[in-house]
């Protein structure tokens, strides 16, 4: 069977099962995420807070994503899926348990998300080398592509369908069905014939292993630029589960419902953008124009005041920051040579997941002293200032391998 270009990783069976069992277990995942910041904005009905709930959960990547990605090339990747996937239902199964029983109180959202950002570090490198691993270098965008498809399908059909459970049923229902989510997710982990086993090495420490990876990445201009791009877009772009609960309440006054709703249209955008890319093949991502669009639509969404022109905003942000973030992701992953992917894509883990923390505490924190209009406005600014300069460095001092960085006008490559 002949396989279009974006959807050629389906191809191979393993991807097929671990593809379907993922995208179950993302629709509970952005449930849960729906139902949490809602559950934090009616225990306190502050901006700083929900913030800071996304804080605490990335912040454990600032100090653990490193030493995960080397463990990542020394264990069993399947075997380390299962125990995480785990652990977290039993997170999400606890929540479940004190919403429902009138228990929860806002430092127990803090304490879960804690405990969800320590064992998402181990889980996010060591789940997109794996990828790589089931699928094979040929077909690594068309895996990356239909992963963030599946993502973000998961974020229209999860958000909306929590919207509407938290509306007739009640919060207790979305961490439930997450928690029963994980159950499938395990299954189809158990299933497949690859187990992920680490690839020979020698007789370092890792600590060691640690130093290489990082060498590798600031001596190649390739890694080094991407990472760069990465940084700016998370650090101003990708605070989601902060900025759009506060448009949908502050300047549109919308319940749940249309909190759902908003999040559903930012999703279908990102399922665009990731097609889009998937349909590159193995041609480079223009991740610095889309990073610029994506931070130019998010400073245009400081003005909206209707539900049509935050719909559209987000539809935009999403097709532009999910092609960014996920461009990156295959630039690094084609990149790197096997032995040190899973250290390359720690550093990914470290950027991605790690500067969330910091953008989302400067939204939620601005966002309550001056509104959000202005949050989002200064978020889009500084992005396209931040993505200018680095452009303007990686030109004037070129490496080895130069003609890796964007030429003027274009994108990565």
């Amino acid at each position: 069977m002949a396989w279009p270009s974006a959807f050629r990783a389906l191809r191979h069976r393993d991807y097929r099962v671990f593809f379907a069992g993922q995208t179950i277990s993302l629709v509970g995942n952005w449930m849960q995420s729906v139902a949490q910041a809602w559950l934090v904005l009616h225990l306190t009905g502050s901006p700083l807070r929900l913030g800071l709930v996304s804080t605490l959960q990335f912040l454990p990547l600032l100090v653990l994503a490193v030493p995960a990605g080397a463990l990542t090339d020394r264990v069993p990747k399947r075997r380390t899926l299962m125990i995480t996937q785990a652990v977290l239902g039993v997170q999400s199964t606890a929540l479940a348990l004190l919403v429902w029983g009138g228990h929860v109180q806002y430092w127990h959202v803090c304490a879960m998300a804690v405990v969800a950002g320590f064992v998402n570090t181990l889980d996010m490198p060591t789940r997109q080398t794996f990828v790589a691993e089931l699928v094979g270098r040929e077909d690594v965008a068309s895996a990356i592509g239909l992963n963030s498809a599946s993502f973000n399908a998961a974020r229209i059909v999860g958000p909306a369908a929590a919207g509407l459970l938290i509306a007739q049923v009640g919060l207790p229902a979305a961490f439930a069905l997450n928690a029963a989510s994980f159950v499938v997710v395990i299954v189809a982990l158990a299933q497949l014939r690859a187990r992920g086993a680490p690839r020979p090495r020698g007789p370092g420490t890792m600590w060691d292993d640690i130093q290489a990876g990082l060498v590798y990445a600031l001596r190649t201009p390739r890694i080094r630029f991407t990472l760069g791009v990465l940084l700016v877009v998370s650090l101003c772009v990708f605070n989601f589960n902060v900025f759009v609960p506060l448009i949908a309440r502050q300047a549109l006054g919308l319940d749940a419902q249309g909190f759902g709703f908003l999040m559903a249209w930012l999703g279908a955008g990102a399922v665009t953008g990731a097609l889009a890319l998937g349909a590159l093949g193995r041609r480079r991502p223009p991740v610095l124009v889309t990073g610029l669009v994506a931070c130019a639509a998010l400073a245009a969404l400081a003005g909206a005041h209707r539900f049509g022109w935050a719909a559209a905003g987000l539809y935009v942000v999403g097709a532009a920051a999910i092609m960014t973030a996920a461009g990156c992701n295959t630039t690094l992953q084609l990149t790197a040579p096997d032995e040190l992917r899973g250290r390359v894509m720690s550093l990914y883990t470290l950027i991605f997941g790690g500067t969330i923390p910091f953008g989302a505490f400067a939204v939620g924190a601005v966002s309550e002293a001056w509104g959000v209009g202005r949050a989002l406005l200064g978020a889009g600014v500084l992005g396209m200032l931040g993505l200018g300069a680095l452009w303007l460095v990686a030109r004037r001092t070129p490496g080895p391998d130069s003609d890796s960085l964007p030429p003027p006008g274009g994108g990565l490559g």
